[in-house]
């Protein structure tokens, strides 16, 4: 007679449910800890982008001598105050290290791999599971007002299309505006990339809530796990504010609060909380055809059924869960740049989350060294919704030690070192 095998998944955004649903399909029997609501943290409130073709990180030559200048701008798309914080010191020092172009290509394969891998995933789900969540393959719009950057991603473009074979399209001038209606005139230009889709999270989070639920994943909301105890190298117990609790197997998808678990597991978890804000609105009355990110100022913008999403910047300011009424100024006066139709006046809903941010832009998904029952699956950065399913169909795989459907070595937490 065969035991069956228990698993705790602590987290239950993207990631963390994606993990339970890919865990039980293999035969595990799946409990999610969630210290709030499923899907409340960045899950929540971002754009929605399922895009292939964000394969490459953040990290690339020449990025910080670019990004520099603009830290002293108010208005600018990053912002790092000046505070006492030496883990953030570290992780922007070893941000800059990875800015080559062989760590770069690095990167990019790794991601490549998990974005890819998320598309087909997505599809397969969204149609087996019956998923309402306004999927729609519109692509998505990179729009430029200065010639010289819309010129330059020719280059990227091109690496995209040779590495990758990430198609994309570009349309100069007033040619984005054909394209795109809703765009004012005068923008330089707009890289089209058709191999993206976009969909409602917060629709997506519910169906996959459902979805676990319905496939007998027991949930438990408003329980926050509180210590990790280890015994010989495997986690015995774990103390949560609703008692104690153990398993066969722990999953730490706890995103941007992952590092709290670093220490009982003996490795290291180098994700820096960057902050994001969204506004959602009420539908246009000419929305956008296609979601589109205005690249001077890394917003975002995505048509949605009955609403209209602005989102992005990024704001390293800690665990701050205050909203800067700033940065949120910000996505307006983008939007009112690029949109011919102004945005409402009122937003049903402003918001701001963490994204995991790691130094090297891949996440860590991995066994840990002082606790082999014990996987970590965080640090997906900006792209946690577009490669949740890959992320969690690959924690299955290595609890059940299964060879994985990609290569599970770009996201080892070997490569951070030991303890």
């Amino acid at each position: 007679m065969t035991t069956q095998r228990t698993a705790i998944v602590i987290g239950g955004g993207l990631i963390g449910c994606s993990s339970a649903y890919y865990l039980r399909l293999d035969g595990w029997d799946v409990t999610v800890l969630e210290r709030d609501t499923i899907g409340s943290g960045a899950s929540h409130g971002n754009c929605g982008y399922v895009c292939p073709s964000h394969a490459m990180p953040l990290s690339a030559p020449g990025v910080v001598a670019h990004t520099l200048p603009s830290l002293l701008k108010s208005d600018a798309p990053l912002s790092i105050p000046l505070r006492f914080n030496p883990a953030l010191w570290k992780w922007l020092f070893r941000f800059t290290r990875e800015c080559t172009t062989e760590r770069m290509m690095h990167a990019a394969v790794g991601r490549n791999a998990l974005l890819a891998s998320s598309m087909k995933l997505y599809r397969d789900f969204i149609a087996k599971e019956n998923i309402d969540c306004e999927w729609t393959d519109n692509g998505l719009l990179l729009v430029y007002r200065s010639k010289k950057d819309f010129n330059a991603f020719a280059a990227t473009a091109e690496l995209l299309k040779r590495e990758f074979s990430i198609e994309t399209v570009s349309y100069a001038g007033e040619a984005v505006r054909q394209f795109e209606p809703a765009l004012r005139t005068g923008m330089a230009g707009g890289w089209h990339l058709p191999g993206d889709a976009h969909v409602r999270p917060d629709k997506l989070m519910s169906g996959l809530k459902s979805t676990i639920r319905k496939h007998g994943v027991e949930i438990r909301e408003r329980t926050e796990v509180l210590t990790l105890n280890i015994e010989s190298q495997r986690l015995a117990s774990i103390e949560t504010s609703s008692g104690s609790m153990s398993a066969d197997l722990v999953v730490v998808a706890t995103g941007a609060e992952a590092p709290r678990f670093a220490s009982p597991l003996r490795c290291r978890i180098p994700i820096q909380p960057g902050k994001g804000y969204s506004l959602t609105m009420p539908a246009l009355k000419n929305p956008p055809r296609t979601p589109m990110i205005f690249e001077e100022h890394h917003v975002a913008v995505t048509p949605m059924e009955s609403a209209i999403r602005v989102g992005s910047t990024m704001e390293f300011t800690g665990y701050d869960r205050t909203l800067n009424r700033k940065r949120l100024a910000l996505l307006r006066k983008s939007a009112e740049m690029h949109l011919t139709e102004p945005l409402p006046e009122t937003a049903d809903e402003e918001w701001s989350g963490w994204r995991p941010m790691v130094y090297d832009g891949l996440p860590c998904i991995d066994h840990a060294p002082g606790a082999k029952n014990v996987i970590v699956a965080a640090g997906n950065g900006m792209i946690g919704l577009a490669t949740a399913p890959a992320t969690g169909k690959l924690v299955a795989e290595l609890a059940s030690g299964t060879k994985p459907h990609i290569d599970s070595a770009p996201y080892s937490l070997a490569r951070f070192g030991a303890v």
